[in-house]
């Protein structure tokens, strides 16, 4: 797992290992950490430009000009601010034959020191200037300048980092927005850091938690998941999420509702019936891909409810309980409840997403006491406790029709098997990721290549 941490959290952590550092100890080894980096991606090329900001952060970059100097690197700096440059730094740099202009020439890299972890919103007029006539990859100094560190948010002109070097701990920004290949720094702030604010599953986590069947199981022990989706209208909803739910674990699913017929010829192995009242005992039950928001579908839906095992509320199952509260009460109290909305049904629940993701998914959680999945490029999880998970894709090929049937199946399947709501949500992302990744392979894929795939992903995280 890595963990990530706010930046009041961080400059927390700072000020008291900056108590009993030499001074500027800590600068000069961040730098030394930038230039590194930048001999890497220069790759025996020899120009580098810096963009240099007031303050701490444009110390780092002019140290790390001073450091690609003495390894015999041009170097050019325009100064953003130059009464508030930092003195150190800039005195380094020009000692080491660095030169300052107003305007970088051609160079084969570029060094982002324009702000740091403290500043918000867009970037200024003069910087974003600069940055708009940029033709080379940049390298960020701790974040992408013009991006929220605790957000990810964009809201104007900000610079697109091809990698980022960042200090002591990762920060919200890295998992939240796209930064680029994220280096990280130590400085030693471990020891006063604390618990982590967010969580980002790596692939051994997933791997790790995912259901494996033992000596003394059967396709009962392992769970059995319920699918409560699809209509007339929309049979391949009812296909794509209980493919997804046979496909994630070796227990078995049971599928109630009007596309039986269907489900039964792509997926022999599930159970079909025609209702939930038939379906039988479940472990889990996934509700609403393509089940209609009619009288009839709220039936199933406060049926689901009602039924005390853990629940996967998805698109249509979101769009009734945000149009008819009384339906929240048919809730076993107690019973997990995992809510998958994008931001139009989030939008339906609670209004705007707004530009903090992971306050509005928390803010949700909190006020349905459930998990809430809130999907995008990057998926934020929230616990009602509070736990928070994140999960930022490499791409997007699962933004198709169909994907979050998948993606409910996987979630429906690992509920079943005893996984716990939080950790299983976020191995469900995780898995319906890479499998898209693995599916399109560099080309736009439908949600049944992505579905077709997930063996090869649950085989890419599984340990030897």
């Amino acid at each position: 797992m890595r963990g990530l941490w706010t930046t009041a959290r961080v400059r927390s952590a700072e000020e008291r290992v900056l108590a009993v550092t030499p001074p500027g100890a800590l600068m000069r080894r961040a730098a030394f950490g930038v230039a590194s980096v930048a001999l890497e991606l220069l790759g025996g090329r020899r120009r580098v430009g810096l963009l240099v900001g007031a303050g701490n952060n444009g110390g780092d970059a002019l140290w790390a000009g001073h450091h690609l100097r003495r390894r015999g690197v041009a170097v050019f700096a325009v100064l953003l601010a130059p009464e508030r440059a930092h003195p150190e730094g800039l005195a380094a740099f020009r000692r080491a034959g660095g030169r300052v202009v107003a305007e970088l020439p051609p160079v084969d890299l570029v060094v982002d020191g324009i702000v740091g972890l403290s500043a918000r919103g867009p970037l200024r007029p003069d910087a974003a200037e600069h940055v708009a006539r940029l033709d080379a990859p940049v390298l960020a100094v701790d974040l992408p300048s013009g991006v929220d560190p605790d957000t990810g948010a964009v809201d104007g002109p900000h610079v697109r980092a091809h990698t980022t070097v960042t200090f002591g701990c990762l920060k919200p920004v890295h998992a939240l927005a796209d930064c680029g290949d994220v280096r990280l720094v130590d400085l030693g702030l471990g020891p006063e850091l604390g618990g982590p604010d967010l969580v980002e599953l790596e692939l051994d986590d997933v791997g790790a938690a995912w259901p494996v069947p033992g000596p003394e199981d059967d396709k009962y022990t392992q769970g059995v998941t319920g699918v409560a989706a699809g209509s007339a209208t929309y049979p391949g909803a009812a296909v794509l999420s209980t493919g997804a739910a046979v496909l994630a674990t070796s227990g078995m699913v049971r599928y109630a509702g009007a596309a039986a017929d269907h489900v039964r010829a792509r997926w022999p192995e599930a159970v079909c019936t025609g209702s939930t009242t038939d379906a039988g005992r479940v472990q889990s039950w996934v509700v609403g891909p393509g089940l209609g928001t009619g009288l009839s579908a709220e039936a199933v839906l406060r049926g689901v409810l009602e039924a005390g095992v853990p629940v996967c509320a998805d698109a249509d199952a979101i769009t009734m309980l945000a149009n008819n509260p009384d339906l929240w009460d048919a809730r076993d109290p107690g019973t997990p409840l995992v809510l998958t909305p994008h931001d139009r049904e989030y939008e339906r629940l609670l209004g705007p997403v707004g530009p903090d993701r992971v306050a509005a998914a928390r803010r949700a959680a909190d006020r349905f006491d459930a998990v809430v999945l809130l999907k995008g490029h990057t998926t934020v999880i929230a616990g009602p406790d509070g736990r928070t998970l994140v999960n930022r894709a490499r791409s997007s090929w699962a933004a198709t029709a169909g994907s979050g049937d998948v993606l409910s199946g996987v979630l429906g399947a690992l509920l079943a098997a005893g996984l716990d709501p939080v950790l299983a949500a976020g191995c469900a992302a995780r898995a319906h990721v890479l499998a898209a990744e693995l599916a399109a392979d560099g080309a736009p894929v439908p949600a049944s290549v992505l579905l077709a795939a997930l063996p090869d992903a649950i085989r890419a995280v599984r340990p030897l």
